[in-house]
């Protein structure tokens, strides 16, 4: 069983690879268009060098801080104005209502 563990894990990350490529919006592939991406990723899978070239070059940058990327522009709560914003009309409101 141990010896199939190699032949399994470069099997998923090929299928991981495929289909994140085939995800990805064509705007956001990087260097070449989407189309070339998955040929490579298709033709060489096997030795991983298809894979490992679009994790490398043409998968699209993570953002790192604010917006942009795949992530949608996520922001965490205590840094985001609104979420602030609406902790600080809550408090408002509660206290009007005590008073």
């Amino acid at each position: 069983m141990l010896r199939y563990l190699p032949f399994l894990l470069v099997l998923a990350l090929w299928i991981y690879a495929f289909i994140d490529c085939l995800n990805t919006p064509e705007n956001e592939v990087r260097n070449l268009p989407k189309v070339a991406w998955v040929i490579i990723v298709l033709l060489f899978g096997q030795v991983l060098l298809g894979p490992v070239a679009w994790f490398i070059a043409g998968r699209p940058r993570k953002a790192i801080a604010y917006g942009g990327g795949r992530g949608g522009g996520w922001v965490a709560p205590d840094d985001n104005p609104e979420f602030l914003k609406s902790l600080k009309d809550e408090k408002k409101k509660k206290d009007d209502e005590e008073a």
